[in-house]
Parts: structure tokens; sequence; C-alpha cells
């Protein structure tokens, strides 16, 4: 089995010198508990020196908002403090579409050298770690939805056409090459690229790696996208929202379980041919998702994409290949099944910490695994056609539809509240909760305004 990313518990006393890296700046990135990508930069001849000692950076942001500002929690938040951002040089990567830059993801230390309770990277790696020890191996990527706007204020569309139409793939073919051919140089593999079906949308899929692994790789991808649309005097808007009337653009996860044996979603007696781990993993993570709204799509302007019959997963529920389902199982092509069979989380988007996401899914999953869960009956169709009665009887319900809802979810969960720890729990509720009372009286139209460019 091959071992998960490793991030240390202390910064490093012997790290290595940085290889070198052909940049001026390098960017050291990490994500709050709001979604926002937050950076410092260091100039490439000093990137050693950011490795033994990190970066000083104010701990205030981890009860920032998407909208920048600061509520304290009950353990962090406030001008005290500070940290050290300790760039992973295992991920250093030459930026292909900004000579002269090079990027690192970042892990939080406190001033004694030790980990920060509430990093979220840290969590992540943490979560695997414990997967690892059960004898588990995820394997994890994240779907990219993104509209392309050509006005820096006004939302005016550059794609045109009908969904998923080689019109508008016409209009953006230069920019898909040179989007490919970046991330192909930042050692991303792209897997998929195509038009979409929402306003001015295109999609892009990676292949996966380890959850760490998967939520840099998302970072990156993103990053790469606004910067290149730039370049055609564009901009890239990966908010949940484009148009309240309209379909949104989400961040599907797609996730697999595997163990010495092969995959855990192929092979066994259970539904579609899961084992039996994979069925309580898969039935963890079903049981948790009205928590994880508030992780991995818990923005006010997230539940504007989240409505019925638009293939945003609202219904607490799985399927085979139902893409209505919040929880959606694939097993892929007959005779592939041991490589391809994976599940798909639908109602997260890009306004979550990737870092959250995966490891709270995780630890929803290995709790499945740990109380022997099993999945209710999977459905068909679209359950807003249903008579709610039989929605009822079927036990389908309805996910969070308001951020304030999510939050207080989040803030039940018994599960992801001991896998976060008492800091990075409460913060993330800390700032779930404030967005929502801070934006609770805004009209749609307001809040696709407030997020449009802000991930």
């Amino acid at each position: 089995m091959e071992a998960v990313a490793q991030t240390p518990d202390r910064i490093p006393a012997d790290t290595p010198p940085a290889d070198e890296v052909d940049a001026t700046l390098v960017i050291l990135s990490f994500v709050d508990n709001a979604g926002i990508t937050r950076v410092k930069t260091v100039p490439g001849a000093r990137l050693s020196d950011a490795a033994r000692f990190g970066v000083g950076v104010s701990p205030c942001f981890d009860t920032f908002g998407f909208d920048d500002v600061m509520v304290p929690g009950r353990y962090l938040g406030g001008p005290d403090g500070d940290l050290r951002l300790v760039p992973d040089l295992s991920r250093l990567t030459a930026l292909a579409a900004q000579p002269g830059w090079a990027w690192a993801p970042a892990d939080k230390f406190t001033q004694d050298g030790t980990r920060f309770a509430a990093c979220q990277r840290r969590f992540a790696a943490r979560q695997a770690e414990l997967a690892h020890e059960m004898g588990l191996e995820l394997s994890m990527a994240f779907e990219t939805e993104w509209a392309l706007g050509a006005d820096a204020t006004e939302f005016d569309p550059v794609v045109e056409g009908p969904g998923y139409g080689i019109i508008r793939l016409g209009r953006v073919s230069d920019y898909a090459v040179a989007l490919v051919e970046a991330l192909t140089r930042q050692g991303i593999e792209v897997v998929q690229f195509h038009p979409e079906y929402a306003l001015s949308q295109l999609e892009l899929s990676i292949a996966p790696g380890d959850p760490v692994a998967a939520a840099d790789d998302v970072v990156l991808v993103r990053h790469t996208i606004r910067h290149l649309a730039t370049r055609y005097g564009w901009r890239a808007q990966l908010a949940p929202c484009i148009d309240p009337d309209g379909a949104g653009s989400g961040a599907h996860l797609h996730f697999s379980v595997r163990d010495e044996q092969g995959s855990l979603f192929t092979g066994g007696q259970g539904p579609y041919g899961m084992r039996a781990g994979g069925e309580c993993f898969l039935a963890g993570v079903l049981r948790e998702l009205p928590a994880l709204i508030a992780v991995g799509a818990g923005n006010p302007s997230s539940f504007l994409r989240s409505q019925p019959s638009r293939w945003a997963g609202v219904w607490q529920c799985w399927g085979h290949e139902t893409r209505e389902a919040a929880l959606r199982f694939i097993t892929g092509l007959r005779g592939t099944e041991e490589q391809a069979a994976n599940a798909e989380i639908k109602c997260f988007d890009a306004t979550g910490n990737p870092y959250l996401t995966v490891g709270a899914v995780i630890a929803a999953g290995l709790a499945g695994i740990a109380e022997d869960l099993r999945l209710p009956p999977d459905i068909h169709g679209d359950p807003a056609t249903w008579d709610p009665a039989d929605r009822t009887a079927a036990g389908v319900l309805r996910l969070p539809t308001t951020a304030a809802e999510a939050a207080d979810r989040l803030a039940e969960s018994r599960v992801l509240s001991a896998a976060m720890g008492p800091e990075l729990h409460d913060s993330v509720v800390t700032v779930r909760r404030a967005e929502a009372e801070r934006h609770r009286h805004a009209n749609p139209a307001d809040l696709v305004e407030l997020a449009r460019w802000r991930f």
C-alpha cells in the first residue's frame, strides 16, 4: 500500500536546502476556513530560510469571512499571536503561466515550532494517516467548474452557444490549450476539459491523488485558471452562483477507498458490488452530509446554487449514477470496476476549504466503518418530483437550505467535532455563522455580486 502524504508535527530541524527553482518570487499559500486562498511570498533566494524557519502570519485569518470581516471565536481570532508558514518543498512548482514565479502549499506552526492545532492542511493529512493505520488508502480528486466573464464588474459572459456544444468550445479553444499545457507542465494530469451547461461555464477534471495532494492540486488548478483568464482580458468566476435563476458551479469531490485486497467499492456482496467496508464508509459520509455542507459549501451564496432539479445534490440520499442525489455511486465501465468504481459528492463548491473538505469526508467515512453503518435503499430519479409523503417514507431529506442551518449541523456533529478538535471546529463554525448573520438579509443578486470574484 502506498504511503500517505506526510506533514510533520514540528518544523523539521534538519530541513535540506531548497532545490534550485527558476523563480524570483515564491507563493506560499494556505486556505482559510471561509475557503479563501491566502498567501505570503518570499524571494526565491530566501526559500531555504522559509523552509527552515517559516514565514510569519497572523492567526487572525482563521476567523476571517469570505468578505474579509473577522469575528473572533472561542479559541482563535483577534490581533494577538503569530504563526509560521512553512512551505512543503515536495510540492514546490514553477508556475508555467507566470514566468518568474513558483508556488508551494504551506503548513502552519506556532512560534515554538509545534504544529498549530487548527492547521487545515495537517487536518487533512491526519485523517488520511488514520485511514492508513486502518489499512485503507484514499484516492481523491475535485472537479472544477467556472464561468468566464469579459468584464471586471458586471458579469459579461464570454462563452455562448448550446450547453456542451462545440460552438462554445471554439470561443475558448486557445485558452483551453494554454490551460492544459500549463497544468501539465506544473505536474497536474488533466483527464477531461469541456464546455458546460450553465452560463459561460467550463469544466476540468484531473487525475486523483492522495487526499492532501488532491487539495493541493485544486488550489493550483484554480490559480492557473484565474491567471490565464486575465491574458485574454477575461475573469474566471469560481463562485457557486452565476445566475440565481440558473445552474451554478460546483466542486464535486470524487473518491475511492482501497485496502490490500483492492477496491472497497467492487467485488463484494453489498449494493452494486460494494464490499462491507465500502458500504460502511459511504454510509458514514451520507450520515454526515448535513454537517459536511458547512465545510464544503457553507457560504451564503452556496445556497443559491443548491436548488432541486439542477443536479446540485440537494437531497440527503445516494444513488447509482443518480445526479440529483448528493452522494452518487459510480461503478464504471463493465470490466474496469476495480480501477473505476468511485463515489462522488455533488453538493460541494469552491467556497469550501479543500483540505477541510477531504479531511471531513474521511472522518465521516471512518466513523461509518467504526460504527458498522449500512446504507439505506438507493434512490432513482428526481426526489423533487415525488410526493412529499413518499420522500418522507423513503427517508430522503433536504440538506440544509441556509448557511445558518448548515453551521448549526456542523456545530452538532460529534464526528466532525472530534476529528477537527476544539480549536479548528469552533473556528469553522464561527466563520460560517458570522457569514450567515452578516448576509442573512441580502437578496440573491447581492449575494452573487458579493461572492463573484472572491474564489
